[in-house]
C-alpha cells in the first residue's frame, strides 16, 4: 500500500492533469505490451502494434531499449516521465534529453539492482556520447507506433475522466475528489491509502499532488519512485469501448440490447463501479442505469453490494464468460 500524507496546505494544492501525459502513457503502454494484461481492453491495440512491429524494422528497433528500461514489474527510472510532458511530447523529450548525469547514474544504478542491464545502458550517463539522444529518439518513434493511431481515443477517455473529476470537485470539494478515487484508493483523512504493489509512505509536505489520469495505466495507480520529486499519482481511467469490443459484440447486443451490453462491458473492464459511474460511462441517465443494472442483476450477470453511502456493482463470472473475458 502507498500512503500519501496530506497537510492542510496540500489539500489546497491538488491538481488534475487536463490532458494525457504522452510519456506516462508510453511507459504504461510498454508494460501492457509486455505483460499481455487486459485482453478485452488492450487486445486489439496489442495485435495492431505487433503487426506494425513485424513489418517496421525501425519501430521494432526503437522499442527494444525501452523494454530494457521499462520492466513490467518493479522499479522504472523516473527520468522517463518528466512533469513537463503533460500534454506536450516535445517538451517531455527535451526534459529527458536534459537529464543530469548525477540523476541518470543514480536511477540506472537502482534499476541495475533488480535486473542485469546491457552495456549501452551504462553509457547513458557518460558525457560526450549520443546514447541519451538516441534514447529520446526511440521514445519519440515508439510514441508514434504505440500511441499516435489511438491518440484521439486516449484523449477522449482521459477527457471524460477529467470532466467527471471536475464535477466531483465542484460539487463536494477536495475531500470528495479524493474519496471519488475508490476503489483504487481510500481517503482516510489526512491520508490517501492507495492500492500499490509495495508498502511505502509519501509525505507531501506542502507540495500538493498532481493527479494524472491515464489510459494505459492498469488496475492500480502508480507514482514516481523518488519521494523528492514533484508528487504525482497516475491512475487508470474508465476505458471507452475498443474496436475489438465493438467488432465482437454484435451478437451479444442482439441478446441483451446495446445499453445493457455497454453496461456489462464497462463493469467487466473496470471492476466495482457505483451506479453514477456506470451511468457516466454508458452515457445514460441515472434512473436508466439503475434499471439496466437491475435487469442484469436479475439475470445473474451483475452483482451489487452496498459500501457505505454507495452501491457498487461488478460483473459476475457468468457475465464475464458471456463477454468471453
Amino acid at each position: 500500500m502507498l500512503r500519501i500524507h496530506f497537510t492542510s496546505q496540500d489539500m489546497q494544492n491538488i491538481r488534475v492533469a487536463r490532458r494525457p501525459h504522452p510519456l506516462w502513457e508510453l511507459v504504461c503502454g510498454v508494460c501492457r505490451l509486455t505483460t499481455r494484461q487486459g485482453p478485452l481492453e488492450f487486445g486489439h491495440w496489442r495485435r495492431s502494434v505487433q503487426d506494425r512491429l513485424v513489418t517496421d524494422t525501425r519501430a521494432r528497433r526503437a522499442l527494444l531499449p525501452l523494454q530494457t528500461l521499462i520492466p513490467p514489474l518493479g522499479y522504472i527510472p523516473d527520468f522517463l516521465t518528466p512533469p513537463g510532458a503533460s500534454g506536450d511530447l516535445s517538451a517531455g523529450l527535451e526534459e529527458v534529453r536534459a537529464t543530469s548525469r548525477t540523476r541518470l547514474t543514480h536511477e540506472l544504478a537502482r534499476l541495475a539492482e533488480s535486473r542485469p542491464l546491457p552495456s549501452w545502458v551504462s553509457a547513458l550517463d557518460r558525457p560526450g556520447t549520443r546514447t541519451l539522444r538516441s534514447l529520446t529518439r526511440a521514445l519519440e518513434l515508439s510514441c508514434r507506433t504505440l500511441l499516435d493511431p489511438y491518440w484521439p481515443h486516449i484523449r477522449t477517455a482521459v477527457g471524460d475522466d477529467v470532466e467527471l473529476r471536475s464535477r466531483t470537485l465542484l460539487g463536494g470539494g477536495t475531500f470528495a475528489l479524493l474519496d471519488g478515487l475508490r476503489p483504487l484508493a481510500r481517503w482516510n483523512a489526512p491520508v490517501l491509502e492507495v492500492d500499490y504493489p509495495v508498502d511505502r509512505d509519501l509525505h507531501l509536505e506542502g507540495r500538493g499532488l498532481l493527479l494524472i489520469p491515464s489510459y494505459f495505466c492498469w488496475r492500480r495507480p502508480t507514482a514516481l519512485a523518488d519521494p523528492a520529486l514533484g508528487p504525482v499519482l497516475v491512475y487508470p481511467v474508465a476505458k471507452q469501448p475498443l474496436e475489438i469490443v465493438r467488432a465482437s459484440r454484435d451478437g451479444l447486443e442482439r441478446l441483451l440490447g446495446r445499453t445493457r451490453t455497454a453496461v456489462l462491458t464497462d463493469l467487466a473492464c473496470h471492476g466495482a463501479r457505483t451506479t453514477s459511474e456506470v451511468a457516466t460511462a454508458a452515457g445514460i441517465a441515472l434512473p436508466s442505469a439503475s434499471y439496466q443494472l437491475g435487469v442484469l442483476r436479475d439475470g445473474g450477470l451483475v452483482s451489487s453490494h452496498r459500501d457505505g453511502q454507495y452501491v457498487r456493482h461488478w460483473a459476475t463470472s457468468l457475465g464475464l464468460r458471456l463477454l468471453d473475458r
